[in-house]
């Protein structure tokens, strides 16, 4: 049996928003449940990110490693970002994301997957990309700032991703997600296999 994911609003009578920040906010929602009875909800309110597992012409994964304040480390990483622009397509966001982190662009480029990062308590969904055919980017090198001002840059075996993921020493949401996402889809049907580029995106929509 093939299982999938379905859309559904249990009835809000109240709303509130706590806090608003840069790019996210908290929002209380008093949410009546299947019974009838009450209950507060406190999550989230994000735009959307869009991640990118680029695959080189030697089966190696571009990551980048920056410090993550919340957790108290430094994270390798798949390089992402946050939709900046509401209705943005999500190809154009992850094509500039991978030029500002890596200062590369691909050829060919699919969906990996679709993902919520913390559907308890975010609404944050992220599309993860699978890039191919990368090559060295024209112009000159994005300049990051505050975390981004030292991350490191690498390339690495995708067996050697997942065999840290697997032993507990790799635990960033979309590296993990897209790294397996990315094991599954090369070792079954092929990458040819994957959702274009613009695939529909019901969790964030966007004009192609």
């Amino acid at each position: 049996m093939r299982i999938k994911d379905t859309p559904e609003e249990w009835r809000i009578t109240a709303t509130t928003t706590p806090f608003t920040g840069n790019k996210t906010g908290v929002r209380t929602d008093e949410v009546v449940m299947p019974d009838g009875s009450r209950t507060t909800r406190d999550y989230q309110v994000h735009p959307g990110s869009v991640a990118i597992l680029a695959l080189d012409g030697e089966g190696r994964v571009i990551v980048v490693r920056q410090y993550r304040h919340p957790v108290r480390q430094r994270l390798w990483e798949i390089p992402a970002g946050l939709l900046d622009i509401p209705g943005e397509n999500p190809l154009h966001a992850a094509q500039r994301e991978l030029y500002e982190e890596a200062h590369v662009k691909a050829e060919d480029w699919r969906v990996l997957t679709d993902i919520y990062t913390s559907p308890g308590g975010s609404d944050e969904a992220v599309r993860i990309f699978l890039a191919r055919g990368v090559s060295e980017a024209e112009g000159e090198r994005y300049e990051g700032d505050h975390e981004e001002a030292d991350m490191e840059l690498a390339r690495i075996p995708l067996d050697e991703l997942i065999a840290g993921i697997l032993a507990g020493e790799l635990h960033n949401t979309c590296l993990t997600a897209g790294v397996l996402a990315a094991h599954a889809a090369q070792t079954g049907a092929g990458f040819e296999s994957l959702r274009p580029a613009d695939a529909p995106w019901p969790a964030r929509p966007f004009e192609a």
